[in-house]
């Protein structure tokens, strides 16, 4: 079944929400960044009968796209707005990356929006972390950013690292939903700058979110990649999660893959389909 776009306003923004019918509670999904919430179809496929809503963050999708810089609390707070605007209580976050960061900052500030997380990897790093020197996101600033086709962001990717890993159905999830047209071509839906500015911003000290783990009282499920990221170094294939996450929330466990990336949902989407399953059964 298709899913409804629907558009609310908050905060001063208009932010994209996927919305497929379904039994309630809900999930709520949040993508990476540079992603869409597109990006969790294949993933919802694997869960037929239950509600579902995919986030477009700020900056990304069909989302409003205020210039930079991007302050990672805002995610949160856009994500929990979204939640008390659509009156969401008692359901699952799933968080992927970016998405993860933001998910466990709307449960600190929204705790009866979930009754339990899944966060995928999420961009966590270790406290000592925040505050130092920006990372180098300059690299984002040279992606192309404008293509004749869907088809032809396809076929640049498709044999590229890290795209080559994921489900070629993901890919073109992925292509098909992160263009936004005009009358003769295809932007990206998630602007390089704004990519940059989230990449920059991504170890400012106000993007630490420890503190508020400490408080979450909802069962925590933690799923990252078993290669770590090296300290200062912003490889987007390794983990970026603090590999003591779960020692900060009360009621957590986790899930180290081996042979994986940090792009688990597309490359493993059946493993987190599940792990989804069997928390909307525990």
């Amino acid at each position: 079944m298709n899913p409804q776009l629907r558009t609310i306003s908050v905060r001063g923004l208009d932010l994209a929400v996927w919305d497929w019918p379904g039994e309630e509670p809900p999930l709520v999904f949040a993508h990476a960044t540079g992603f869409h919430g597109r990006i969790w179809d294949r993933i919802i496929a694997q869960i037929p009968g239950r509600r579902a809503l995919a986030i477009e963050a700020r900056g990304h999708g069909r989302s409003s796209k205020p210039e930079p810089p991007y302050h990672w609390p805002e995610f949160g707070a856009d994500l929990a707005a979204i939640a008390e605007s659509l009156d969401i209580t008692h359901a699952i976050g799933i968080g992927h990356s970016m998405g993860g960061h933001a998910t466990a900052r709307a449960a600190w500030l929204r705790p009866v929006t979930y009754r339990s997380l899944l966060l995928i990897d999420p961009t966590i790093f270790p406290p000592g972390l925040y505050g130092q020197p920006p990372l180098d996101a300059t690299f984002t600033l040279r992606r192309k950013a404008v293509f004749e086709s869907p088809d032809q962001m396809f076929h640049r990717f498709h044999k590229r690292e890290p795209f080559a890993r994921w489900k070629p159905e993901i890919l073109h999830d992925y292509c098909n939903y992160g263009l936004l047209q005009t009358a003769d071509h295809w932007n990206l839906a998630c602007p390089p700058a704004v990519e940059a500015s989230i990449y920059h911003e991504s170890i400012a000290a106000e993007a630490g979110v420890h503190s508020e783990l400490a408080q979450l009282s909802q069962p925590v499920v933690v799923m990252r990649a078993a290669i770590l990221r090296k300290s200062g170094e912003l490889d987007l294939a390794a983990s970026p999660t603090d590999p003591a996450l779960i020692s900060y929330i009360p009621n957590a466990r986790e899930i180290v893959l081996d042979g994986v990336s940090h792009y688990i949902p597309m490359e493993q989407p059946g493993r987190v389909a599940a792990e989804i399953s069997a928390l909307i059964s525990a």
